[in-house]
């Protein structure tokens, strides 16, 4: 009560004053009282004072101050509360009264300060009157309208976005309501640019539209990357971000933005700027705002309607594997999961066995190979690395043969890991099985162009000394396409006989010797655990592991037997395998021989 009464008094005396009569010190006095004023709880008292056209001089002059307090106010505020009401009233009055630059300031602040859980609570009540501020700033609006948005998009960014249902319906940061608040902001300006009938004679809305396009661009990055964009069920309701996703769409098409230009731009240099603006500024645009354009493009089809199709399938394949790569460089399982999808409804729309092996040129393809292979390998999320196995099958069968045969010897170049050069082998079995059974004039996976091939699979990296353990699963592969060739290829047509005195060297006596050694070490450790497990030293019980060069956590010698009699089982495994195919070979040649032998006689 006290701060009430000393506010009014100081407004008597303020209201004798003119306006050249205000000082520095009495402004600080004036807002000392009014925060007092404020603090306790008294937003009502300070509303009456706005509002009395006795003190219009005074509030014209320090009004754009209490912007700052105000805001500050309604962060304690509950929503639709007497005292928010109060609060925002006040805003409103002083945005009528006062310089509209000042005010600008004035709510910009209190934004850009905003931080943690304030963010949006600061920034959804002031959003109406800053719209308000920034339509009375008359023709020379565009500075003031992208200070305003980069500043409101850079205290957003701060934000974690919800990502399932349940989090967007609680939006305990008030990021989802916000977005969409923002889309009313932004449309008064959308408007100006899209009914400008020749905007080469209007300068400054020329720059509003630039400062939109950036806008609308860093939306595209934050939230919309980072956010689950699938629709709800109908009875819950629609995506609120899949609603602002539409929005930021509709906002570019209306600003006179190509889309089918804007989406191949990453990577093309922008020449010229058309008058007509159908080419996008090429500063305008992130790579990973124009992954986000794509992705909404061709995984939602959001903005499709306004997307001729002038490109053929293999044309966005390769523009798209650009987009692609941003995505899966990326470790947040959201912009890894946007990656995935783009790709994998890239690659629906060619026919299989239609993509060109040119594509493989591209240095984006490769590089995105490459990425996919480490999600495959190294991600930690499952159903990503179950997503990317299946995109990767996916993208071998859009390949026409020269390009599937091409794919498998780039991918065991660049895989360097066994599981992975595991399913390309079992992949080449395919394909020769394919060409022996219907395709007999393919010669790309058979003859004499499929002897590279053989020979980069039928092989031991580090010959007898290669680690059979790690390697397994391209050693199996590899044994099970030779037995398979064995069985199926009595004429020679994939050239395995011709090529049997250079597999056996480089591949099945290295594996023999091999297997021999790893046996030998891992039943020498079998015997040194049991003998550690039944000595005198109960008190130090554990052991230490190596595995593919790196140190396991320490396991009970129990623990160790188990891994150890695994080992064993593998290499037992692979014996098996490779007993049999040199007893097929064994056979195979001695029926050869006899054959030969029976012709000579006839002769």
């Amino acid at each position: 009560m006290a701060a009430a009464e000393d506010l009014q008094a100081l407004i008597l005396k303020f209201q004798k004053l003119s306006e050249e009569e205000f000082k520095e010190e009495e402004t600080n006095v004036f807002l000392e009282g009014c925060e007092k004023c404020l603090e306790e709880e008294r937003p009502g008292v300070l509303l009456e004072i706005i509002r009395d056209e006795k003190n219009q001089v005074l509030i014209r002059n320090m009004g754009w101050n209490l912007i700052g307090p105000i805001a500050r106010c309604l962060q304690s505020c509950a929503p639709e509360s007497d005292k928010e009401k109060s609060c925002l009233d006040m805003i409103s009055g002083l945005t009528q009264l006062c310089n509209p630059k000042e005010i600008l300031l004035g709510i910009l602040e209190p934004i850009d300060e905003a931080a943690g859980d304030h963010v949006c609570r600061i920034i959804l009540p002031l959003l109406p009157p800053l719209q308000t501020v920034l339509l009375k700033h008359g023709n020379k609006k565009s500075y003031s309208l992208g200070l305003s948005l980069s500043t409101i998009h850079s205290r957003l960014s701060s934000l974690p976005v919800p990502y399932t249902r349940e989090q967007m319906q609680e939006d305990r940061h008030w990021l989802c309501r916000c977005c969409l608040a923002l889309v009313q902001f932004a449309r008064p300006f959308v408007d100006i640019v899209a009914q400008c009938t020749d905007i080469t004679k209007e300068p400054d809305t020329q720059e509003i539209r630039k400062e939109l396009l950036t806008f609308c661009s860093s939306c595209l990055r934050f939230p919309l990357l980072h956010a689950q964009l699938h629709a709800f069920p109908d009875d819950e309701g629609d995506n609120p971000f899949r609603v602002f996703a539409k929005e930021i769409m509709g906002f570019l098409v209306s600003l006179g933005e190509s889309l089918p230009r804007t989406f191949v731009q990453h990577g093309h240099s922008v020449q010229t700027v058309d008058t007509d603006m159908s080419v996008p500024e090429k500063e305008t645009y992130t790579a990973e705002s124009l992954a986000g354009l794509s992705y909404l493009l061709f995984v939602h089809h959001i903005g499709m309607d306004s997307f001729p199709f002038v490109f053929g399938p293999s044309f966005l394949v390769k523009s798209n594997m650009e987009h692609v790569g941003v995505l899966l460089k990326r470790t947040e399982e959201s912009m890894l999961s946007k990656g995935l999808d783009l790709l994998e409804q890239s690659l629906l729309r060619v026919d299989d066995g239609s993509l060109p092996e040119e594509v493989l040129d591209v240095t984006a393809v490769n590089q995105v190979l490459q990425d996919l292979v480490k999600v495959m390998t190294l991600c930690p999320i499952e159903h990503l690395r179950k997503k990317s196995l299946a995109v990767l099958q996916l993208e071998i069968d859009k390949f026409c043969v020269e390009g599937k045969y091409k794919l498998f010897r780039c991918l065991l170049k660049i895989s360097g890991h066994a599981g992975v050069e595991g399913y390309i082998i079992h992949n080449i079995k395919n394909q020769i099985d394919c060409a022996l059974k219907t395709d007999p004039e393919n010669r790309w996976f058979l003859g004499s162009r499929l002897t590279p091939l053989l020979h980069s699979t039928l092989t031991l990296p580090e010959g007898a000394e290669t680690d059979l353990l790690q390697t397994s699963d391209r050693i199996m592969a590899a044994l099970n396409l030779l037995r398979y060739l064995v069985i199926k290829d009595s004429d020679n047509e994939t050239g395995v006989w011709s090529e049997l005195p250079k597999i056996e060297q480089d591949f099945l006596k290295p594996l023999h010797t091999g297997l021999n050694m790893s046996r030998a070490h891992y039943e020498a450790e079998i015997r040194s655990t049991s003998e550690k497990k039944k000595g005198p030293h109960p008190e130090k019980p554990l052991c230490t592991v190596t595995a593919g060069g790196n140190k396991l956590p320490d396991m009970s010698p129990e623990m160790r037997l188990q891994v150890l009699q695994s080992a064993l089982f593998t290499f037992d495994l692979m014996e098996s395998v490779l007993a049999r195919v040199e007893e097929l070979i064994e056979v195979k040649l001695k029926s050869a021989a006899e054959e030969k032998s029976g012709s000579s006689k006839e002769v």
